[in-house]
């Protein structure tokens, strides 16, 4: 019996590490080399591809692909259908083979909005939030909401997510 669950439509590879506490609904597929931590929540239909490393207490929305290339750290939130890429050129006739992916870092705290896209290359700061529906094309600071396509900084915010000051209003 392990020490965390695993809904019986959900797929986990051999090669695969997932902490104690940690449960993956319905739909799942965790490949080959990945790496999830203490207490995480997967939610419905969320694949984590070859070697992708979750931190502790991350919780993953509904629909959501973290592909190869992208770390997530401890007590990160990815809302329903957000999207991060690993690809800047994607061409299906010419693989560039991982060892080529974008990297991208999501620190520790960070929130990434449901349908918000995280463009491969990039770091979401340390408690950062990125709107719904946001396109990161760019770093996000650290404590700092982003909004818009592509996403600009709109304000300040605490380790809760509160706003401390607006930019620009």
């Amino acid at each position: 019996m392990s020490d965390y669950f695993v809904h019986e439509s959900s797929y986990v590879d051999d090669n695969v590490e997932i902490g104690k506490g940690t449960k993956i609904w319905h739909f799942c597929h965790i490949q080959p080399g990945a790496k999830i931590g203490e207490n995480c929540s997967l939610g419905q239909n969320v694949n984590v591809a070859n070697n992708v490393q979750i931190g502790d207490r991350v919780k993953i929305q509904n629909n959501v692909s973290v592909y190869e290339g992208v770390t997530l750290e401890d007590g990160v939130f990815c809302g329903p259908s957000c999207v991060f890429t690993n690809d800047l050129t994607p061409r299906a006739r010419y693989p560039k083979g991982s060892e080529n992916y974008g990297k991208t870092l999501v620190k520790e705290g960070a929130s990434i909005g449901a349908n918000a896209t995280i463009v491969c290359g990039h770091t979401v700061g340390k408690c950062a939030m990125v709107a719904a529906g946001a396109v990161v094309t760019k770093d996000v600071p650290d404590y700092t909401l982003v909004v818009g396509v592509p996403a600009v900084p709109a304000a300040k915010l605490d380790e809760f997510g509160n706003i401390i000051e607006w930019f620009n209003r």
